[in-house]
């Protein structure tokens, strides 16, 4: 019994440890913000796998976790990024300071789609042909939209196939990261 406690007390240091050091020692507003990114970055990894078919679609964990992504975007996200609180641990690359519009759109943007994601949960995957309304090709069409620099206004998300606009989402999650964040 004493081998498990001391086992069980190890582990727990270590997780304690290993999650201090993902963050490399971040404090502040830093902290703060690499707290919401990871906080994203899971609802992300619940997302995903139902976007893809790999995992049973749930329209209200999909509204669940738009919502937490949501939480972390827009003014909540820009918000965190006070000019200066770049540099180690931090991972935000100077680009933000020097390109705030493009960021501070980006921002915007994710929660725009994450607010559309809610919306759009039970429509179902375009690939299942779950979706409402007018289907895959209304939804194919808006999408269009919207990656041809249109962005579409939140009617049009909500009624899109849920996994269109997580699309939308996640290349906005992709497109922030590239430009303004440093691996």
């Amino acid at each position: 019994m004493k081998i498990l406690k001391m086992t069980t007390g190890v582990a727990l240091v270590s997780l304690f440890a290993a999650a201090a050091l993902a963050h490399g020692g971040a404090t502040g507003i830093v902290k703060e913000r690499m707290d919401g990114m990871s906080a994203m970055k899971d609802s992300m990894k619940i997302l995903t796998p139902m976007m893809q078919g790999k995992a049973t679609y749930n329209a209200q964990t999909v509204r669940s976790e738009a919502k937490k992504i949501g939480r972390h975007a827009g003014e909540s996200m820009t918000k965190l990024f006070p000019e200066g609180s770049d540099g180690k641990p931090s991972e935000a690359k100077s680009e933000i300071w020097q390109d705030w519009g493009s960021f501070a759109e980006l921002a915007s943007q994710l929660e725009t789609y994450s607010e559309g994601l809610v919306l759009a949960a039970d429509n179902g995957l375009m690939m299942s042909g779950s979706g409402q309304g007018s289907g895959m090709m209304a939804g194919a069409s808006m999408m269009g939209a919207g990656m041809m620099g249109d962005s579409p206004n939140q009617a049009q998300l909500s009624e899109m196939p849920a996994d269109g606009v997580f699309m939308m989402l996640s290349q906005t999650c992709s497109a922030c990261h590239t430009q303004f964040r440093s691996e």
